[in-house]
């Protein structure tokens, strides 16, 4: 069995996934970096360097590269900070299966569906602001929106309001695939979820769709009268200390990156690092490094850039019909871990906040391909967990359907 194309192109992985063959990996030798250094661009470590002892850092390290191998990951890049306890900063595999270039810990990364975090973060910034209020109808803001009256700006930052997923619609799919260098606006991918029905009434369930994010990404422009970028900039990166982190208006990718590794719809393995994400803009197009994310992790998961009020109504997590999984305002708690996970053709991210133990996790892969029916991140993710977090595994692993 293999994925629709609509599911294995986009971070709709939070909750789908079915059996692909896995992409072969070059071998490569494990590269450890501890310290201020392997931090990030701009290194701050406030947890010791390794801390975890030699047999438990030996544990992470078979862990991370017995899943590495059996997924078929070409590179994956972990960081794992606990205070009081230590610092796991590690990389294994390759960036670059042409050249071998071993897999790091630096660089940049495209975070896919993590987007969603700073897209929702930049609305309720209005929500704060009272400008706007997030029971009021998206028809208020946006015209032409199926049932648009009746889906709230809460519906929409829930995955709850009934949307056709755009990244569902077959002419997208085809438009994407023929032509992956294509620049899309908001309204074109909109378009291709409004020539269907909606699918449920507002607020009756909870149905991941990127259609809802892309919709918001306009609300901020249109009641801030600025540029999406250019708000995420001034009102969340720049207050947040995020100096690597943003969203592109084009196909661009500073270097250092690795290059990224998906399957075509003909099965076969293809570069992706190049591919404009223009089609997932305020979903899932944005640009970020492991220090950022790190920095991201609590940022995100305390609501240190919002207020109490309106932190405690983003993580008022609903259930999703998944065990374990219950989604909140652009943001996820998977068994105690909260933040959101990434997913687009070529990458995945995972940056995860554990308020009980102050600890925070990211992950860095260059490659979107499941292996046994699930994303490879959600596995890499869940080895860690069950090592030092044994009583909340990281685990959204779900059957295919």
């Amino acid at each position: 069995m293999r994925r629709t194309p609509s599911r294995r192109l986009f971070a709709a992985t939070l909750l789908v996934a079915s059996v692909l063959a896995p992409v072969t990996a070059t071998p490569a030798a494990a590269v450890h970096a501890v310290g201020t250094a392997a931090a990030g661009m701009h290194g701050e470590d406030d947890c010791p360097p390794g801390g975890f002892g030699p047999e438990l850092t030996a544990r992470l390290d078979k862990a991370v590269e017995d899943v590495r191998r059996q997924a078929g990951i070409p590179g994956v890049a972990v960081g794992l900070w606990m205070p009081g306890r230590g610092s796991y900063v590690h990389a294994t595999g390759v960036a670059d299966k042409v050249t071998g270039e071993p897999m790091s810990t630096d660089g940049f990364i495209r975070i896919g569906s993590e987007t969603k975090t700073f897209t929702v973060t930049a609305l309720l910034k209005l929500v704060d602001d009272h400008r706007i209020r997030l029971d009021d109808p998206i028809a208020r803001y946006i015209h032409g929106v199926p049932n648009g009256h009746r889906i709230t700006l809460r519906h929409l930052a829930e995955m709850r309001s009934g949307l056709f997923p755009y990244t569902s619609d077959p002419g997208f799919i085809h438009d994407l695939y023929t032509d992956p260098q294509r620049s899309f606006t908001p309204e074109e991918l909109l378009a291709y979820g409004f020539k269907h029905k909606n699918t449920f009434r507002p607020g009756a369930k909870f149905e991941y769709s990127n259609s809802n994010l892309v919709l918001l990404g306009l609300v901020v422009e249109k009641v801030s009268g600025r540029p999406l970028q250019e708000f995420l900039r001034n009102r969340v990166l720049r207050p947040a200390h995020l100096r690597h982190t943003f969203l592109p208006t084009g196909a661009e990718f500073p270097e250092p990156h690795p290059r990224g590794y998906t399957l075509q719809l003909d099965n076969t393995v293809v570069d992706s690092t190049d591919w404009n994400p223009s089609w997932a803009w305020s979903a899932g197009a944005m640009i970020s490094t492991q220090h950022d994310l790190r920095r991201w992790a609590k940022i995100l998961a305390t609501g240190e850039l919002l207020s109490p009020e309106t932190q405690a109504q983003r993580l008022k997590t609903l259930p999703t019909g998944h065990p374990g999984l219950g989604y909140g305002l652009g943001i996820f708690d998977a068994n105690g871990w909260i933040g959101h996970n990434g997913s687009l053709p070529g990458y995945e991210t995972v940056t995860v906040y554990l308020p009980e133990r102050d600890a925070t996790l990211v992950l860095m892969l260059n490659t979107d391909t499941s292996s046994q029916g699930q994303e490879p991140s959600t596995l890499v993710a869940r080895a860690i967990t069950a090592i030092v977090t044994p009583d909340h595994v990281y685990d959204r692993a779900i059957q295919p359907r």
